[in-house]
């Protein structure tokens, strides 16, 4: 079987790599300049595709959001050569018309976390500024839109994702207030990964499967951990199919800006840059030194 260039990743709950089809299914760990990520990483090939999958909070869901090590997973998929990269993420929906149990494929980020995680891979001695004016890629939305509606979701493309520091959800006076924002749906976790995912020269989309109305909703019951996690589990079905029909778009060369978001970011002085940076960043910067 000839296998494709291209790399499909896939950040999300530690079930979604049990799919039917899946071959040559190995589990790798890999060290990284910024510590260890969050599990070990699962790779496999599925119709012609390389597939590398990591459960975002751990196997067991070990880890808060503010614990993950984004940069950690973030490059640790860029060693392994992945090229795309699909996060399946649950969400609290901020629209009456986002129902639970339906697909949004955000195109828009709003930060509202602590500023306490890492959201860059630069700084000790190299500074880069990537253009974040559209966070995720175009293409790879328009393949996961495909791939959703081919597997029956009711799909809504388009639309903010606003991400809060958590662990607690929202108060009703904070869900008031992101609605006035006029964002699509609420999360814990796509914050810093699109930042880095860019960083990295990977195209980044979201799968985000909507659990709940969050706590703004009058006739709906606030949001709780038992009715996501119903919802959760009515979805990794859905989210397989979506990856497995997502696999023949991705299989084709990358014409977007994704490829070489770094190609005119770094502005320090290659002479300065210290060595251990430049070793250490060798995957991302190295095509550029």
């Amino acid at each position: 079987m000839k296998i494709n260039e291209q790399v499909l990743g896939v950040i999300g709950g530690s079930g979604l790599y049990e799919m039917e089809g899946l071959a040559d299914v190995r589990e790798v760990r890999i060290q990284t300049p910024f510590g260890d990520p969050s599990d070990a990483f699962i790779t496999g090939v599925l119709d012609g595709v390389r597939m590398v999958f990591l459960p975002r909070h751990g196997r067991g869901h070990r880890l808060l959001p503010s614990e993950v090590n984004y940069r950690a997973n973030i490059f640790g998929m860029k060693q392994l050569g992945v090229t795309r990269l699909i996060s399946v993420s649950a969400v609290g929906s901020m629209r009456e018309e986002i129902e639970p149990g339906h697909i949004v494929i955000p195109d828009q980020f709003i930060d509202r976390t602590n500023a306490t995680r890492a959201n860059t891979f630069f700084g000790n001695g190299i500074v880069a500024h990537v253009q974040f004016a559209n966070p995720v890629c175009a293409d790879l939305s328009a393949v996961l839109e495909t791939a959703s509606r081919k597997a029956g979701a009711r799909v809504h493309r388009g639309g903010t994702y606003l991400c809060m520091e958590g662990p607690a959800f929202s108060t009703r006076a904070e869900s008031l207030m992101y609605r006035s924002f006029g964002v699509s749906v609420i999360g814990m976790t796509n914050i810093p990964e699109a930042k880095l995912a860019r960083e990295a020269e990977i195209c980044y989309g979201v799968i985000a499967l909507a659990t709940d109305y969050d706590c703004w909703h009058e006739t709906h019951d606030d949001v709780s951990v038992d009715a996501i996690l119903a919802i959760i589990k009515q979805n990794v079905a859905m989210a397989k199919t979506i990856i497995v029909n997502a696999v023949a778009g991705v299989a084709a060369e990358r014409i977007c800006p994704c490829a070489d978001a770094l190609r005119y970011a770094i502005i320090t002085d290659r002479s300065v840059i210290p060595g251990k940076v430049k070793s250490d960043l060798d995957p991302l910067i190295g095509k550029y030194l």
